[in-house]
Order: structure tokens, then C-alpha cells, then sequence
């Protein structure tokens, strides 16, 4: 016999995440396991959580630490949920936390579970530092060796060249370029120039200060490690200074566009979003933001040429056609910006017939993205990227932002590396 369960609505109840440090900075001394803890504390204090079960907290981390084997469910234990609630560690790099959204959104919506949060955290202060393989089976055998001339046979042959250690890095495997060097690829296929990429990141960081002079973040940003407000936002940013800027990644061709104040800075910190059914919350009297109406998840074979931050595109079409909406049914546009030229480049597709047709199988395009409606209160290049972070901080300040605003319908787009983008749909309760 068929199952015709109905699906029930996947609400959002809120978001609290720790404010955003540039790498080296507020946050030397911690980790992405206390930092991911104190964006779950927060979140359990705003409501009133200290106790509670939860059927499921997932989350995880890109820059990881073998010591954080399962850090969602570590986090969950730190930040005094109940014991009985399960932690599952997951990761698409900088996608991990609007992941872990939708898929905690597909548990709740079949009934499987009626409570999750989702969550990321990474520090870039803190980075794994891993040795070589040589060196790394020798610790192996020496902490397998018993007596002291096996644990001297150990050593036979060293070489102090063993224990330089492999710094860590954000180059693509298939092709040993970094995601900057990606991104000047597709800003020149794009022909994105330096002076567009300077004025998004510069509306970025004014969107940003005014969110946060306006009281946007009260109830968002929680205190951690002493440090109250992201800094990396820049109230003063113009674009006379950053067109002062060499560029970042590109420094001997005389074309490259992307330098440090139009791309994000590496940056540590962490984000966490309540998700619900409508039954579960208005039990406990907790409010509604808003709904978690789809998503999707993309690849593309960007060491092929496809362009490494491109595959959101993929998602955002798909998405869009299994739901049959458009453009026209949205009133703001979050987009995660990796680097601004990144960001134009996606908004560029979207109207161009070519890559329309090609890539997206759509003989009409998707269509302009106004820029009254793009990141109102600001996005990556302003806040920081905190790479597992980022997509809990863009889904609960979307869900805030239909709240506030009383609009209807938002649409929200992450690139990953490897070629793999994540897209959701967030509705006004």
C-alpha cells in the first residue's frame, strides 16, 4: 500500500551565530569547536533551550581537526543540550550548514524529526597542520613500538625534512589552483571588470554598517571570546580606497581584478539556525520566522572550464523549475559572496541566452536580479566567510529579513569548492 503521508512545513524559528573575526585577530585562542559551541549556546539561550531534547543537531566544519571526529555532536553537549540529543557532522564545504539546513528540512517535512539545528563553524586561526606522509608513519609506528630500541629503530634514516609540515590550503586537487585564481578566470571570461566587483563589495560593507546600526543584528549576534561585532565590516569602506588595491591573485598577467577588498577575507567564527515543525514550536510557544520551502545541491566539471563557483546557477535553475517559479516571485536575493566577481558572474549568467541554453537547458533566461533586492543588509565580502559558517548566518538573517520586511519570498544561493553550489527557498510565515 502507497504511502500519501503529507509532507508537513519546515519552519525556521530563528538563528544566532558569534560575530565574524578576521582570521589572526578576536579569535587566536579558540577553536572551531568552542566557537561552534558558543553559536549553539546562543541559540540555546535565546530559546530557552538549557536542557532540551532536539532531535538532531548537524553541522560541521571544512578547516576540521582530527580531534573534532563528531563536533556537532560535541558542540551540542557544550552548549547544554539534553544528552539524549544525537550530533551528525557533515561537510560540502562552503555549503556545510545550508546542507545540514535542508537536510534536517527533509527529516522534519517526512516526520522523521520534529526539531533540528544546523550549524558550522571554521577557524582559519586554528588550522590543522598535518606532516608528511613519511613522518606521520613514523609516529604510527612509534606509538606502536614497546621497547625502547624499537622505538630508537623508528627514527632510522630521519631526515629533518620529514617534519616540515604541509601548510594548509584552499587549492582545487584536480587542478592546483586556488578558488582566487578560479575566480579571475571566470571574472575574464565574464568580462567582469574591477571597477563592478569594487562597487558590490563597497555596497556590501555600507548594507552591512547600516544592518547593524539600524539594530538588524541585536538578536542575531551573540558576544564570544570578549568580541561583540564582526570587524571586518567596513562603515568607512569607499571606492577610492579600494581602488588603491593591487590585485590578490593575478599580480604578473596586468589583468587580474580581484584583490583584497572585493574578495572575502579569511575569517573565523560560526552560525547556527532552529528548524522546526509548525506543531513543535507553537507547543512551546516559540516563534516563526518563516519556512523552509526547497532547495537543491549542484556540480559542475569546473576542471573541465566550467567555472569552479559557477554550479549555484545549476541549482538555483533546478530548483526554480521543480517549484515553477521565477525570478518575478522573489523579493530578495541573498548570495553569498566568495568574492564579488563570483557573485557577478552568477548574476550575469542568469540573464545570458547562451549559458541559458547550454548549461541551464532553459530556452528562456531566468532573468536580471534588481540590485535593490541583492544582499540588503549586506553579505561575505563585508561580514567575513567562515567557510561551514556561512550559509546558517545567510539563511537566518533571511528568515529575519521576510520577518521584518513582511515580504513574501527569498532566494538564497552558496558556492562551494569543488565545483558544487547549494541553493534554497525561504517563504514568510
Amino acid at each position: 500500500m502507497a504511502n500519501t503521508k503529507t509532507l508537513k512545513r519546515v519552519a525556521i524559528v530563528g538563528s544566532a551565530r558569534i560575530p565574524f573575526c578576521r582570521a589572526y585577530s578576536g579569535y587566536m585562542d579558540e577553536t572551531s569547536l568552542s566557537m561552534m559551541s558558543g553559536a549553539l549556546s546562543g541559540l540555546v539561550d535565546k530559546f530557552d533551550l538549557k536542557g532540551q531534547h532536539i532531535d538532531e543537531v548537524m553541522g560541521g566544519v571544512v578547516l576540521n581537526h582530527a580531534r573534532d571526529f563528531n563536533i556537532a555532536r560535541e558542540a551540542a553537549l557544550n552548549a547544554g543540550l539534553a544528552p539524549t540529543t544525537p550530533g551528525t557532522t557533515v561537510q560540502i564545504a562552503c555549503g556545510t550548514s545550508l546542507q545540514a539546513a535542508l537536510m534536517l528540512g527533509a527529516k522534519i517535512a517526512s516526520g522523521e524529526i520534529e526539531s533540528g539545528i544546523a550549524c558550522g563553524a571554521d577557524s582559519v586561526s586554528d588550522s590543522p597542520i598535518v606532516f608528511g606522509p613519511k613522518f606521520s608513519k613514523r609516529m604510527i609506528k612509534l606509538s606502536r613500538a614497546k621497547s625502547l630500541g624499537q622505538k630508537f629503530g623508528v627514527f632510522k634514516g630521519f631526515g629533518f625534512g620529514e617534519v616540515v609540515p604541509n601548510a594548509p590550503s584552499t587549492s582545487e586537487p584536480r587542478t592546483g589552483l586556488s578558488m582566487g585564481q578560479h575566480c579571475e578566470l571566470m571574472a575574464r571570461e565574464w568580462n567582469i571588470t574591477r571597477e563592478a566587483q569594487d562597487e558590490l563589495a563597497w555596497r556590501s560593507h555600507i548594507n552591512a554598517a547600516n544592518a547593524y546600526d539600524e539594530g538588524f543584528h541585536d538578536d542575531l549576534v551573540v558576544p564570544h571570546a570578549g568580541i561583540v561585532r564582526d570587524n571586518n565590516v567596513r562603515a568607512d569602506s569607499t571606492l577610492e580606497k579600494m581602488a588603491t588595491l593591487k590585485p590578490s591573485f593575478d599580480r604578473r598577467s596586468g589583468h587580474g581584478t580581484l584583490t583584497a577588498a572585493n574578495s572575502t577575507p579569511l575569517t573565523d567564527g560560526a552560525a547556527a539556525v532552529l528548524l522546526a515543525s509548525e506543531a513543535w514550536a507553537k507547543e512551546r510557544g516559540l516563534p516563526i520566522l518563516g519556512y523552509l520551502r526547497a532547495g537543491a545541491v549542484s556540480a559542475n566539471d569546473f576542471a573541465a572550464g566550467d567555472g569552479l563557483l559557477m554550479a549555484p546557477t545549476i541549482a538555483v535553475s533546478n530548483m526554480l523549475r521543480k517549484e515553477d517559479l521565477a525570478f518575478a516571485d522573489f523579493d530578495f536575493f541573498e548570495l553569498h559572496e566568495a568574492f564579488a566577481a563570483q557573485a557577478l558572474c552568477t548574476i550575469k549568467s542568469f540573464s545570458d541566452r547562451a549559458y541559458n541554453r547550454k548549461v541551464l537547458g532553459r530556452e528562456k533566461v531566468l532573468g536580471k536580479i534588481d540590485v535593490k533586492k541583492l544582499n540588503v543588509k549586506g553579505s561575505s565580502v563585508a561580514y567575513g566567510h567562515p567557510f561551514a559558517a556561512t550559509g546558517a548566518r545567510i539563511l537566518g538573517v533571511t528568515a529575519k529579513l521576510l520577518d521584518d520586511s513582511k515580504k513574501r519570498r527569498a532566494l538564497i544561493s552558496v558556492c562551494t569548492a569543488g565545483g558544487q553550489g547549494v541553493a534554497a527557498i525561504v517563504e514568510r510565515a
